[in-house]
C-alpha cells in the first residue's frame, strides 16, 4: 500500500529499481570468487545512497504512523518490502544495507517516542515530505 504524498513517486521508484539490472554475480556452481573483484563484487548503484536514505525513512514513518494511529498500518513495511524485492533481488548485501536502514530509522523514534505527540505528528509529515522529494528526485535522475 503506497501513502499519500510519496505514493507515485514511491511506485515510480520501485519500478525504476526493478528496470536497473543486478551487477554482475557469478554464476550458480561457479567456484569462489578468484577474478578480480570489479567482475564479481556487488556493484553499488549511483542512488544507494539515497536509496538507504528513502529506507530510514520508510522506517521512520512505519513507527511514528502507528505510535500516531489508532489501527496498526503495515502499509509501509510493506513498502519496504517491495522496494527491497525489486532493488536488491540476487544481491544480499545490499539487502542487508537497506534494511539496517530502514531498522535504524524505526529504532531512531522508538528510542525518543514512546506516546504520540504533536512532535511526532510534525516529524512523521516531514519525514513523509522528504520521502516523498527523494523519490521524485531518484526518479528524474536516473529514471532514463
Amino acid at each position: 500500500m503506497i501513502h499519500n504524498n510519496l505514493g507515485r513517486p514511491l511506485l515510480i521508484c520501485i519500478a525504476l529499481a526493478a528496470a536497473f539490472p543486478a551487477a554482475a554475480q557469478p554464476a550458480a556452481g561457479a567456484p569462489p570468487a578468484q577474478v578480480p573483484d570489479s567482475g564479481s563484487a556487488e556493484q553499488p548503484v549511483p542512488y544507494d545512497e539515497q536509496l538507504s536514505r528513502l529506507s530510514e525513512i520508510l522506517g521512520s514513518i512505519d513507527y511514528l504512523r502507528n505510535l500516531c494511529s489508532p489501527t496498526r498500518e503495515d502499509g509501509w513495511r510493506g513498502d519496504m518490502q517491495q522496494l527491497l524485492d525489486t532493488e536488491t533481488k540476487n544481491e544480499p548485501k545490499r539487502r542487508e544495507r537497506l534494511t539496517a536502514a530502514f531498522n535504524r530509522g524505526y529504532r531512531s523514534f522508538a528510542s525518543v517516542y514512546t506516546n504520540c505527540t504533536p512532535q511526532a505528528r510534525t516529524a512523521e509529515e516531514r519525514y513523509r515530505n522528504e520521502g516523498a522529494t527523494l523519490a521524485t528526485e531518484i526518479t528524474a535522475r536516473f529514471g532514463n
